[in-house]
């Protein structure tokens, strides 16, 4: 089974629950573990898989609990660096459709400094692009591109999800479109939303927007659409992968449960050939981490909504 490197931030998600999804009006938060690179390694190492995660947290409380909650779902967390900037939060109020409002309070995830010598763990391994502030300046954007460079050389699967966050970008999406061309040119596995296919293709229509990011250099292409389930697109064939029915009560986390589904099942392959030859693998694949990820709907938070292997099975 391959290592599965997931680099980025993780953070406070302070969750104003059943309050609206205008945060202006919430009064009560809940603390949770949040992030989507972290998510994403708790996803994988829920279902027996090997998550590894590579960021950076503040040397206080937040921190301390942050680690505590990765150690907990066995996540490797060896290579987490820690900083005296203050762990990073983020704010979140939720409708009653489960849908959310984010603002975010940056702090240390954008310290993560590269490591040269991880390259020698990193051959024949996956890696996982998967931050929303990754593409923000500082450290962590060059240590990301740094770590992008590496994955290639030594020939590991690579994955990318943009987790575009609007809030992040007010009014600089041409910048943040930029900037994730490289990463699309560059991966074997993209994930999108729709609406983040959208913005970076510039094709309000998914299927020519797969057709754009296949010319920008991507093998595999998901386009994640809620309840009617993913757009997969690899080999020349695009195919609607239905999800499964539920009742969500809090979307946060599902699109990671999606990608930290699909990356352990690729992890589990041996290695990596049958996923670029096999169309009907891929989307056996794509059907159960459509199933992770509505099942993560299912319960408020990120990490402790991500389905185990048992319930998946159910």
């Amino acid at each position: 089974m391959k290592k599965v490197f997931c680099i980025g931030e993780v953070l406070i998600d302070f969750v104003a629950e059943n309050q609206g999804n205008d945060l202006s009006k919430a009064i009560k938060f809940t603390k949770k573990a949040g992030g989507a690179p972290a998510n994403v390694a708790c996803a994988i190492s829920k279902l027996g898989g090997r998550g590894v995660f590579i960021g950076c947290v503040g040397e206080d409380p937040f921190g301390n609990f942050l680690l505590d909650v990765l150690k907990a779902e066995n996540v490797d967390t060896s290579l987490v660096q820690r900083s005296e900037t203050f762990t990073t939060l983020a704010f979140v109020s939720l409708a009653e459709n489960g849908e959310r409002d984010f603002v975010f309070s940056r702090g240390a995830d954008r310290e993560l400094g590269y490591d040269p010598l991880l390259r020698k763990t990193f051959k024949d391994n996956i890696l996982h692009l998967g931050a929303a502030t990754a593409l923000l300046g500082g450290p962590l954007e060059k240590t990301y591109s740094k770590y992008l460079f590496d994955a290639l050389t030594k020939e590991m699967f690579i994955s990318f999800d943009p987790n575009f966050r609007g809030d992040l970008w007010k009014e600089d999406e041409e910048t943040f479109v930029k900037k994730c061309m490289p990463f699309v040119e560059k991966s074997h596995l993209c994930k999108f939303s729709l609406e983040e296919a959208q913005l970076i293709s510039g094709k309000a229509d998914p299927m020519q927007a797969c057709e754009f990011l296949h010319e920008v250099g991507s093998k595999i292409i998901t386009i994640t659409l809620g309840a009617e389930g993913t757009l997969l697109s690899a080999n020349g064939v695009k195919k609607i992968i239905p999800s499964i029915p539920v009742d969500p009560v809090d979307t946060t986390g599902a699109g990671d449960a999606f990608m930290g589904c699909l990356l352990h099942q690729i992890s589990d392959l041996g290695n990596f050939d049958p996923v670029f030859e096999q169309f009907d693998l891929l989307e056996k694949m794509v059907e159960m981490a459509n199933r992770a990820g509505a099942l993560t709907t299912t319960q408020y938070g990120a990490i402790a909504a991500l389905p185990t292997k048992e319930q998946l099975e159910k």
